[in-house]
This record gives structure tokens, C-alpha cells and sequence, in this order.
């Protein structure tokens, strides 16, 4: 009888055991979620750099003109002598003028020759750098007279690509940054499209002369040279100790 007890009392405490189907279950303690970390400016109150952004659409503006008391026989751009086409530019500066007159530190660029506006003909491409900026200009044929489509100042650091039929200036923004601009043909002139700020990288670090880290091996030291006469104090060096004399075995 007490073992029929036994396995009813054990059938029992099973059957309470068991949850019943969709019945909630007790998992303990719920954790509290952690957030994710939030970045917290040091110095917030001082201004940042805004951050680069497409450059907005050019106004608007005349036409350009040909360049007055010049005409191009032939219709071939690469004919025309840079320096008479500069010359007779209005728009050129009073230091651009001087560029002209070979004065220190300035220079005309050899003119490249690329098709910026997509009509299978080379423009001309040409800067005039002067001890202040460098001045990049751009020009292209209508018939036989010159046009100017694009004048703009650039850092003296410049440096300028074609892709496709698209005009990319580069310039030294800072020691770790460079601006990209972007200019593309709207059908009157050289126009801004984009223009992005990339990093270059940090300039490499040199570490402070110090003592050598440990397990370096050390450089050998290489002799001074002597001046012609100067006096060389010679260094003793180090004598070994002679050895005892065997006196001779007296005779018996």
C-alpha cells in the first residue's frame, strides 16, 4: 500500500509540474537594454568645419565674348600663340600682365589641348601662375574668333585632370585634406557642378631621437676623422700581465 502511495504522490507532483500549453513561464529578472553609445564632442562650443556639399547652380550670366583683335584662320586652336591670346584678354589681372613679362616667380603654362565641350574639337587649356595666385583659363572656338569659358583662381599647388569631356581641379586644401571641383559643359561656358573635400592621409610621423628601445641592436660608431695637424692623443691600451719568470734549477 505505501508504495501504490508513493507512485500516486510522485504521478501528482509530476502533473502540477508541467506548464500548461500557452501558460506563461516565469524567467526571472528581465535585464534593462543598454543603449547604444552616443558620440560626445570634446569642445563642443567651438566651430567646426561645415561639411562639403554639392555646389549650388551657377547664376546665370552673359554669354562670353570673343576675345577682341584676335581671329583664328583655319578654325585649329592650336595654332594660336598662348601669350598673344593672353595679352589680348580683358580679363586678365595687373599681375597676370606681369606674368607676361617673365617677372620673378611667375610662368605661363604650356597650353594642353582638350575637348571640354563634347563637339569633337580641342579647347585650350593654359595658367598663368604669379606670385599671388594661379590663374587657370579655358577657351574654345566659334568660327574663327577665340571665347573665354572659364576663368578661375586656384592654389598655387593645383593640379588638374579631363575625364571624358569634364574638367577636375585639385587643390591643397590643408596638409590632410584636398578640394575636388568639378566643371562640366552647360552649352555657354565651364560651369561648377560638384565640388568634394577628400583626405590625403596624415604626414608621416617622425619619432624624437631618444634612447634606442630595448633589444635594439646599436649602429656601430665610426671614427670621427681628424683635422689635417690636429694633435691624436693616443689611449693606452690595456697590458696584459707577464708572465713569472722560471728561474733556472740550481745546480746540486
Amino acid at each position: 500500500m505505501s508504495a501504490a502511495l508513493a507512485g500516486l504522490l510522485a504521478l501528482a507532483a509530476l502533473l502540477l509540474g508541467r506548464e500548461a500549453p500557452g501558460g506563461l513561464r516565469d524567467g526571472g529578472p528581465v535585464q534593462a537594454a543598454t543603449p547604444p553609445p552616443v558620440a560626445k564632442p570634446l569642445w563642443p562650443g567651438l566651430a567646426t568645419a561645415p561639411p562639403p556639399v554639392a555646389a549650388a547652380a551657377a547664376t546665370p550670366q552673359a554669354p562670353p565674348q570673343p576675345i577682341p583683335d584676335l581671329t583664328v584662320p583655319g578654325h585649329d586652336l592650336t595654332t594660336v600663340d598662348v601669350r598673344t591670346l593672353l595679352a589680348k584678354d580683358p580679363a586678365l589681372t595687373a599681375d597676370e600682365q606681369r606674368a607676361l613679362d617673365s617677372c620673378a616667380g611667375c610662368e605661363v603654362r604650356a597650353p594642353e589641348f582638350r575637348d571640354l565641350t563634347g563637339d569633337g574639337r580641342p579647347e585650350l587649356v593654359t595658367a598663368v601662375v604669379t606670385p599671388g595666385p594661379v590663374v587657370l583659363h579655358v577657351y574654345t572656338l566659334a568660327g574663327d574668333r577665340v571665347l573665354p569659358i572659364l576663368r578661375v583662381r586656384v592654389q598655387s599647388g593645383f593640379s588638374a585632370e579631363t575625364v571624358d569631356s569634364d574638367l577636375w581641379l585639385r587643390e591643397p586644401t590643408s596638409t590632410t585634406t584636398q578640394t575636388r571641383t568639378h566643371y562640366h559643359w552647360d552649352g555657354t561656358s565651364l560651369a561648377p557642378l560638384e565640388q568634394k573635400v577628400d583626405g590625403i592621409g596624415l604626414l608621416p610621423h617622425t619619432e624624437p631621437a631618444g634612447d634606442p628601445p630595448y633589444g635594439a641592436v646599436p649602429q656601430p660608431v665610426r671614427p670621427t676623422p681628424k683635422a689635417p695637424g690636429a694633435v691624436v692623443t693616443a689611449t693606452p691600451s690595456p697590458v696584459k700581465p707577464a708572465a713569472p719568470a722560471v728561474s733556472p734549477e740550481a745546480k746540486r
